[in-house]
C-alpha cells in the first residue's frame, strides 16, 4: 500500500448537494490518465483512505477529484467541508488499469461511464495520446438526473474542438432533458439505438471499449458486448472491453 503524505486543498467545487470536486496541490503524485489515487483524512487519530480517480491532466499543476457524497460514509461528507489551505493525505502512488497503455490499438474508443466515473474519461480525454491513437472517440454518461451531467462546458468545449472527432451521449434515467437518451447503456447498445446516435457502427476489428461505474451497469454491458462478438481485454489475451468498478 502507497504511503499517504500530507498535501494541501487548493480549491473545491459544488456541482449538486451531493457531487463535488475538489482540488489538491501535491507535486510529488505522478499518474497516468484513468487510473485512481487515494485521498483522506485524519479521523479520531486514524487516517481513513479512500480512491477516487484523477480528473486532471498529469501536466496540470492541481490535482482534481470528482465525488459523491455519502451522508453516512467516513470520508465524502468530511472532504465537503474542506477549504482552500486546508491539510488532506493522498497516497503517493495511483492504481488502477483503465488506462491507455492497457488498450488495444483500433479505429474507435467508446468510454462508457455513470455518475462519477466520467473522471477518468475526462483525463484521458485530456491526453494528447488519445487523439494519436484513435480516429473516432465517443463519451457516454448515464445519470438520474440533468443536474448530475457535470462537467458539461468542459465536455461540450472537447467536442467542439475535436474537428468532428468526439460524440457525447449522455443518459438521464429519471426525467426528459433535451436529446439526452433514457434507459440503459447495455439496452441501447444491444438495440442498435446507441450506435445510431453516434452514427458509428461498432465491430470487434475497428472498436475499443473502456467501461467504468456502476458494477451492474460494467457486467451487463460487459455481458451483452460479449453477446455482440466482443471479449474482455487481458493481457496474455488482448480483446475488446477494458473494465473498472467505480465502487
Amino acid at each position: 500500500m502507497a504511503e499517504p503524505k500530507i498535501a494541501k486543498v487548493v480549491g473545491k467545487k459544488r456541482w449538486t448537494e451531493i457531487l463535488h470536486s475538489i482540488y489538491i496541490k501535491a507535486d510529488f503524485v505522478t499518474f497516468e490518465p484513468g487510473q485512481f489515487g487515494r485521498i483522506g483524512l485524519k479521523v479520531d487519530d486514524k487516517i481513513i483512505m479512500r480512491p477516487y480517480s484523477f480528473v486532471n491532466s498529469p501536466t496540470e499543476l492541481r490535482h482534481e477529484f470528482y465525488y459523491a457524497v455519502v451522508p453516512e460514509g467516513p470520508l465524502s461528507s468530511r472532504l465537503s467541508t474542506l477549504n482552500s489551505g486546508d491539510d488532506i493525505y493522498i497516497a503517493d502512488k495511483p492504481n488502477g488499469y483503465l488506462v491507455l497503455s492497457e488498450v488495444p490499438d483500433a479505429k474507435q474508443l467508446w468510454m462508457l461511464c455513470t455518475g462519477t466515473a466520467v473522471g477518468p474519461f475526462l483525463s484521458i480525454l485530456k491526453n494528447p495520446k488519445v487523439w494519436q491513437r484513435f480516429e473516432q472517440l465517443v463519451l457516454v454518461h448515464a445519470v438520474r438526473h440533468t443536474a448530475d451531467l457535470s462537467y458539461g462546458d468542459e465536455i461540450q468545449n472537447l467536442v467542439e474542438s475535436s474537428n468532428g472527432r468526439l460524440r457525447f451521449v449522455p443518459f438521464v434515467s429519471r426525467e426528459s432533458y433535451l436529446d439526452a437518451l433514457s434507459g440503459r447503456i447495455p439496452t441501447a447498445l444491444e438495440s442498435g439505438i446507441l450506435q445510431s446516435r453516434t452514427g458509428l457502427d461498432i465491430s470487434p476489428t475497428d472498436t475499443q471499449f473502456m467501461i467504468c461505474g456502476n458494477p451492474q451497469m460494467v457486467k451487463d454491458t460487459s455481458t451483452t458486448l460479449q453477446q455482440m462478438g466482443f471479449e474482455r481485454n487481458r493481457r496474455r489475451n488482448p480483446g475488446h472491453i477494458t473494465v473498472e468498478n467505480y465502487w
